[in-house]
């Protein structure tokens, strides 16, 4: 008797949703609190408390039914076998269109195009909502709907650019690979990220951002100074005007070995009452460089990426995988599409170590910045950019163990409070 692989994985996206829904619960209980964690009182305006309150809470609300949502299509689409019927409706698409329904490489374009039109088409109303209703009330969205529109018209032309030469190259590798096709997929993926990541900030990010060289003066001296004391290869300063977009705040490192680049959000330099809380900020981003941490993390992902592929190898060619979701054929992209839905399992235990990796390097990432002098800096930048982002102030900790990739504000300046006892 063949093994139901279409039962197992619905089963235990119902189960996911089961757990995560209790964590969820948990978190809103947390959220509803009316009081500050103690750590923070007196750190945290009670004005600014209560804003993060009733945003988190109407995120935490919209959460609830955009995941009961979400598990109700995937499980429908699965359980009704809607992938095979659409993979045939997309044959009789490319014959309609004067192509060859054999060749594999136009069936799978077209059976994406039509999975990239219905994702567009049933996420739509959930991002409207999000941006234009829930961050519009709590002062977050700057945008107009014609750029919500004209950025999802820009994203579906890039998808549309960059598609198809990947996608037809990861089905001739696997075609043509014979025994050492994992190598050849992984090698692929692996030049594949190289590139993304040197053309993304060059061409792609420019077409939704404007980057600007951060002005000379005294913000620009300090940042050029600290990256200097760390041998910091710092080529390029940018400023990015996010918030056209969004009054949030971010700052990010990008480049390769002896040419890397800063950017800085504009509501960032806004939000931050004086030079010292940026560049503190920036002390802790060049503790992630300084640690290893992005390559490490990038290591981690590369040897996780070959084993993905290795198990894929040994599941492509069963017969019994496909007929349990309703396919006839093995195309290559639907063997993958599939073999991501049977690890599923896997994928949540290695999101959940990944997690706790993250939270123990932004603890290494803080003291790093302590040890530069920038300890009471650093305290008061993670603190404003908590109030100004509404983050949660009252967390759960089985939520945040099992979500966050950050520490929350309580323990992150508990932490710097400790390291600081030590010191003494």
């Amino acid at each position: 008797m063949a093994f139901p692989f279409l039962e197992a994985v619905i089963g235990f996206m119902i189960l996911m949703y089961n757990f995560e829904t209790y964590l969820d619960f948990r978190q809103h209980a947390a959220l509803k609190l009316p009081t500050l964690p103690k750590t923070l009182e007196g750190v945290i305006s009670q004005e600014k408390f209560e804003k993060s309150r009733a945003y988190c809470l109407e995120r935490s609300n919209f959460h609830f039914v955009h995941d009961f949502v979400t598990l109700l299509m995937d499980s429908a689409i699965l359980f009704y076998r809607i992938l095979p019927w659409f993979w045939k409706k997309s044959g009789d698409f490319v014959v309609l269109a004067g192509l060859n329904a054999e060749n594999e490489i136009l069936h799978t374009l077209a059976f994406l195009a039509g999975v990239m039109i219905w994702e567009q088409i049933t996420d739509l109303p959930f991002s409207l909502y999000s941006t234009f209703v829930i961050e519009a009330r709590h002062g977050f969205n700057n945008q107009t709907i014609w750029l919500f529109l004209i950025d999802m018209l820009k994203e579906i032309c890039l998808s549309v650019i960059l598609a198809p030469p990947i996608v037809s190259a990861i089905i001739v590798i696997v075609e043509k690979g014979g025994a050492y096709l994992v190598i050849y997929l992984w090698a692929f993926m692996l030049v594949l990220s190289f590139v993304m990541m040197t053309i993304y900030p060059i061409l792609i990010a420019p077409l939704f951002n404007k980057f600007t060289p951060l002005p000379e003066g005294q913000l620009r001296e300090k940042i050029e100074k600290l990256a200097s004391s760390l041998e910091f290869p710092l080529k390029k300063l940018f400023v990015v005007d996010g918030s056209i977009r969004s009054s949030h705040s971010n700052a990010y490192m990008y480049g390769f070995f002896k040419n890397k680049r800063i950017v800085l959000y504009d509501t960032l330099i806004q939000q931050c009452t004086n030079d010292e809380e940026i560049v503190a900020v920036l002390a802790h981003e060049l503790g992630h460089w300084k640690l290893n941490h992005s390559v490490y993390l990038f290591i981690s992902t590369q040897i996780r990426m070959l084993l993905h592929f290795g198990g894929y190898a040994l599941l492509r060619n069963s017969s019994s995988l496909f007929l349990s979701f309703g396919f006839d054929t093995q195309p290559v992209m639907i063997g993958l599409i599939i073999f991501q839905h049977t690890i599923t399992p896997i994928q949540h235990l290695v999101h959940f170590a990944r997690n706790l990796v993250s939270r123990a390097f932004e603890f290494q990432a803080d003291v790093f910045a302590k040890k530069l002098g920038y300890a009471s800096s650093l305290r008061a930048s993670l603190v404003r950019l908590q109030e100004e982002n509404l983050s949660a102030m009252n967390t759960d900790p089985w939520y945040s163990a099992y979500h966050y990739s950050h520490p929350p504000l309580v323990e992150r300046l508990a932490a710097i409070g400790e390291t600081d006892k030590k010191a003494d």
